[in-house]
């Protein structure tokens, strides 16, 4: 079978992106796994499909670089606007359709994408001996601890310890260590399903400033730092954990188009 894909980032979070709009794109979860290998095919955090859904303008299906079907991605979501875009679905205000539920999105006109996520209703806070970290769901499960400074902190080795320990291990999460820098946050963030550092997570980051704007009520918006690039996130504190009218903002860009046979 001849593929034909597009390979776009946001913040040097990568996904190979296929138009399933025919829907005769049916991938084995080893294809998915051979096209996001970074040796033997063309490599990426992630594999998304364009799709179509009634009432949408596009569904989103995406999948994790282990070839299963993952939650939301955020930077996932904000490629596939731009992808949608590029395709010719051409729109001031974009809905559509993720595992999570509807999505809204938008192009600004420094060609930032602003991604309306999932409300978020419930955040758990924990305390285990000097650690504090939190617990929420994003459109998928993070963890969340600040720390002092990322300098010196192994995040794939905490990261994957956290992931696989016996509370999280069956489902998996997505583990993020944050410190506050001058006016923004700055986050590093190991992924379930790629099972290693990611450059970038959208879900990740936003988790992240839902909790560094938790003590403070109201709307806010806070700049963030990843290794791959620079978002922002805005929302609303409506208090007792509770947060709508959540966006996702930065960029996403095309790195190339190409076509490779799988078997």
């Amino acid at each position: 079978m001849n593929i034909q894909f597009s390979k776009y980032q946001g913040t040097q979070n990568d996904f190979v992106i296929i138009d399933n709009r025919a829907g005769n794109i049916h991938l084995s979860e080893a294809q998915i796994q051979f096209l996001c290998d970074r040796r033997k095919g063309v490599g990426a955090d992630g594999l998304m499909l364009l799709g179509n859904a009634v009432g949408y303008d596009f569904s989103m299906t995406y999948f994790n670089a282990d070839g299963k079907e993952g939650t939301m991605c955020g930077n996932g979501g904000r490629c596939l606007t731009q992808y949608a875009f590029d395709q010719g679905i051409i729109k001031e205000l974009y809905h559509f359709i993720a595992v999570d539920g509807p999505h809204e999105s938008k192009i600004d006109a420094n060609g930032w994408v602003h991604l309306k996520m999932t409300d978020v209703k419930a955040v758990e806070k924990n305390i285990e001996g000097e650690v504090t970290f939190y617990v929420l769901n994003t459109g998928s499960p993070h963890y969340v601890e600040f720390v002092d400074s990322l300098n010196h902190v192994d995040v794939l080795g905490l990261g994957q310890m956290i992931r696989y320990n016996e509370r999280f291990k069956n489902e998996g999460i997505n583990v993020n260590f944050v410190a506050q820098q001058a006016d923004q946050l700055f986050v590093r963030t190991y992924e379930r399903g790629v099972e290693n550092e990611t450059f970038s997570c959208g879900t990740g980051v936003t988790a992240s400033a839902l909790i560094a704007g938790i003590e403070k009520l109201g709307e806010q918006k806070i700049n963030i730092e990843t290794l791959g690039g620079k978002l922002a996130v805005s929302f609303n504190n409506r208090g007792d954990n509770v947060f709508d009218n959540i966006y996702l903002m930065g960029p996403g860009s095309l790195v190339f188009n190409g076509s490779m046979k799988i078997i």
